[in-house]
């Protein structure tokens, strides 16, 4: 087997407001976050989720934001029942832009937004 050269370890989302979509997510998820008002991140995942604030990513590298747009980011979660997942979530006032699908491969998923529009992609793969 080839070394993987590259390893995920995190994904970052670039927010105006990291406390509300830090709250969102804590509760989409069921994760904890730890942080500040500019910058979260979520603990004890393998692959961790950060919310960083416009301004502290500005700090963090001047001239990054020139231009930056939200909201265009898939962010997809695997889950061990869409359905279930389904069931809690409708009860918010999520966005749902796709209702559980089950896929010709087998996988069933669904989507929805979150705060800045991003789409959030929640699967359950197919059983082999």
């Amino acid at each position: 087997m080839e070394d993987i050269r590259v390893n995920l370890i995190g994904i970052s989302l670039i927010t105006k407001d990291v406390l509300a979509l830090t709250d969102f997510y804590s509760e989409v998820l069921g994760v904890r976050f730890e942080g500040n008002s500019t910058h979260m991140e979520s603990s004890g995942e393998r692959v961790s989720l950060s919310i960083f604030s416009e301004q502290s990513m500005e700090q963090l590298s001047p001239g990054s934001m020139f231009d930056y747009g939200s909201g265009n980011t898939v962010i997809n979660f695997e889950v061990k029942n869409v359905d279930e997942e389904y069931e809690k979530l409708r009860k918010t006032d999520i966005e749902f832009i796709k209702l559980p699908t089950t896929h010709p491969w087998g996988a069933r998923s669904m989507w929805f937004r979150d705060l800045d529009g991003n789409i959030v992609n929640f699967v359950t793969r197919a059983k082999n």
